[in-house]
């Protein structure tokens, strides 16, 4: 299946997830600020929204929304061990966490700081809003191995991709000690040190930060 991905997007958290679970991916990487791939395809031809992730599925039909493809990744595979089983209250925990991940921390916090046009006022009051999240995260995670019934699942995959954005906005990642051991823990799998590898290749092959 192609996978349409970003360096340094949230469409890490999807790579992660395939490569946990041994579904091989194309990837097909997206220039987000021309909005075109490698060979110059206007990028709104596989998605109109012109946002990533994409995932083209076995049929031709494209799906989009990163909590969408990874819950579809999980179930395909059919083991319930990145997502549990369709009725159980761990299954809603990790779609809890992965809806509060999207909307909360990644839209309502983290966003505002990717964009240039920003005002400075603002952005201090989402860097404090990101830090009241964080801070919240941290105290769920002081005694927890993982998010949810303590076995590594698409949520973590999703809170370590965008929590570790806190680095790149120079917040102080110390603060929240729980959070540092988790993504320091979560880093060290070899699903995340595969994505995070092919992410710096492809930003080496086309001269970017990764």
């Amino acid at each position: 299946m192609k996978f349409y991905h970003e360096i340094r997007g949230c469409s890490l958290a999807v790579d992660i997830v395939a490569r946990e679970l041994a579904i091989p991916l194309d990837l097909q990487w997206v220039d987000m600020a021309s909005k075109t791939l490698a060979d110059g395809t206007d990028y709104h031809a596989i998605n109109a929204k012109g946002t990533v992730p994409t995932l083209q599925l076995p049929d031709g039909q494209f799906l989009s929304e990163g909590t969408v493809i990874m819950q579809y990744l999980a179930d395909s595979e059919g083991s319930g061990t990145m997502l549990p089983a369709y009725g159980t209250i761990e299954r809603l925990r990790v779609l809890e966490w992965n809806s509060f991940i999207a909307a909360d921390l990644h839209k309502g916090g983290f966003m505002p700081l990717f964009k240039a046009q920003t005002p400075q006022a603002y952005r201090d009051i989402a860097v404090e809003r990101v830090c009241a999240m964080l801070s919240w995260i941290d105290s769920q995670l002081q005694g927890q191995t993982y998010l949810v019934a303590d076995r590594f699942t698409i949520a973590d995959a999703h809170c370590y991709t965008i929590a570790m954005w806190g680095y790149v906005h120079g917040i102080p990642m110390h603060r929240f000690p729980s959070l540092e051991a988790y993504l320091e823990r979560i880093g060290s799998r070899r699903s995340v040190i595969a994505t995070l590898q092919a992410t710096r290749d492809q930003a080496k092959k086309v001269g970017r930060q990764p």
